[in-house]
């Protein structure tokens, strides 16, 4: 989960997705990505973030949309860029009644200890390669524990 949903959150998830694929255990996973906001509600992926994908080899058909309550009831895990995403998400699953979901950072599971993934909107592409770079590690790591 990321600010807009349409940079840093739309890159880990279509990484995760592939790599769930890669390893043939997609179907125990419901992947998907939203905002905290509902600025871009409907909007493709940053053409940047689309084409840093492509690079890698990876489509993707997101639209960005905005966090609910059901996420909060429905997913295990909702995994955040930064602090403020994760002071957003921790009070909003505050009003929740039954949530479920572990709220974290993506970047707790970086191995080479970058904790925060850096919003690249303002960037180049080199910033959404770094993005994309901390989002493969982590979504390994994170898929490599047990769950």
């Amino acid at each position: 989960v990321s600010i807009g949903n349409i940079c840093r959150s739309p890159i880990a998830e279509a990484v995760f997705r592939k790599l769930v694929t890669d390893e043939k255990v997609e179907n125990k996973w419901m992947t998907d990505s939203a905002a905290v906001s509902d600025w871009n509600v409907g909007r493709s992926p940053d053409a940047r973030a689309l084409s840093c994908l492509r690079n890698h080899g990876i489509e993707t058909a997101h639209r960005a949309r905005q966090v609910t309550k059901d996420d909060f009831q429905t997913f295990d895990y909702i995994l955040c860029m930064d602090e403020s995403n994760l002071r957003d998400l921790k009070r909003k699953s505050n009003q929740v009644k039954d949530c479920k979901a572990k709220i974290e950072l993506l970047g707790s599971y970086d191995p080479q200890k970058q904790l925060i993934i850096e919003d690249p909107y303002y960037g180049n592409e080199k910033d959404f390669e770094t993005v994309y770079e901390q989002c493969v590690r982590c979504c390994k790591a994170f898929l490599e524990k047990p769950h």
